[in-house]
Parts: structure tokens; C-alpha cells; sequence
């Protein structure tokens, strides 16, 4: 795997993956920046959101779920002073689909973020990271959700 990101302007700046795919990084005006991109950190946190998502669902599709969107949103808490790491993280996942097992979302979830997220495992390395969930049943139009609760 490979990334090349360069300088285009100010503090913007053009990232390109290996597999050819662009996205803009900029800073913010107090950093030279200029605003037009999302931010390197938010970035690791789309990642996050993005590698999760995507076991959640390749998990529950190979179970036969039928799964019709899965919407994740991460929210982090940054230590205060440099290296200004990520020391919270809390990914809230809402799954949709007909008929769908909540105890198979809530598995699927379990093995993403033990066993098959990569950038799970790395930023817990640094962060306590929660996690809740809510499933939506397309047919019933009901709901059912849960929180992990924190350790300790």
C-alpha cells in the first residue's frame, strides 16, 4: 500500500493512494491554511468510520443479513497539548435492513473492532474507544439499540 501527498498552495495539499484516488487536505486560516479541504486528523477519523463500516457489512452480508445501509459517525476527544493524539473515540453505527438480527449486528461489530478494523486496533492503541449501535428494521419500522459500557 502507498500514499504520496503533495504541497499545492498555502498549507494545501493534494494526497493520491496508491490505488489513484485524490482527496484535498487544508488547514485552518490560523495555520496558514485556507479552508478548502478536510483536515489530516478528520481524515483518520473517516478512516476509522470507513474500515469499521465496511467489516460491519461484509460481515453481515456473508451471514446472509440483508442489509440495505449501514451509516456510521465518529466523534473523538484530542489531548490538549502536542502531540495532540486522539484520547477518546466513540463510533455510533446505525444498521438498516429487513429482518436483521440484532445480535449478528452487534457480533459483527464485536469482530470489526477486534479483530478486523486496522485502524480500530491502532487508534485504541492511544484512545479508549465506545461504541453504540442501532438497528432499524425496514419492514417492522422499529428500532432496537444498545451502548457498550465503559470498563472500570
Amino acid at each position: 500500500m502507498r500514499a504520496r501527498v503533495k504541497l499545492v498552495d498555502g498549507m494545501m495539499f493534494v494526497g493520491e493512494s496508491g490505488s489513484g484516488h485524490a482527496v484535498v487536505m487544508d488547514g485552518a486560516p490560523e495555520y496558514g491554511g485556507r479552508n478548502m479541504g478536510i483536515r489530516p486528523m478528520e481524515m483518520l477519523l473517516i478512516g476509522l468510520g470507513g474500515c469499521t463500516a465496511f467489516d460491519v457489512v461484509n460481515i453481515l452480508r456473508k451471514g446472509r443479513e440483508d442489509v440495505s445501509d449501514c451509516e456510521v459517525e465518529v466523534s473523538a476527544e484530542r489531548a490538549e497539548t502536542d502531540p495532540k493524539v486522539f484520547t477518546t473515540i466513540h463510533v455510533d453505527y446505525r444498521v438498516k435492513g429487513r429482518n436483521l438480527a440484532p445480535a449478528k449486528v452487534e457480533r459483527a461489530i464485536e469482530l470489526s473492532k477486534e479483530k478486523y478494523c486496522s485502524a480500530s486496533i491502532m487508534l485504541g492503541a492511544t484512545a479508549e474507544i465506545t461504541h453504540s449501535w442501532t438497528v432499524v428494521d425496514e419492514l417492522a419500522g422499529t428500532q432496537q439499540g444498545a451502548q457498550e459500557q465503559k470498563e472500570g
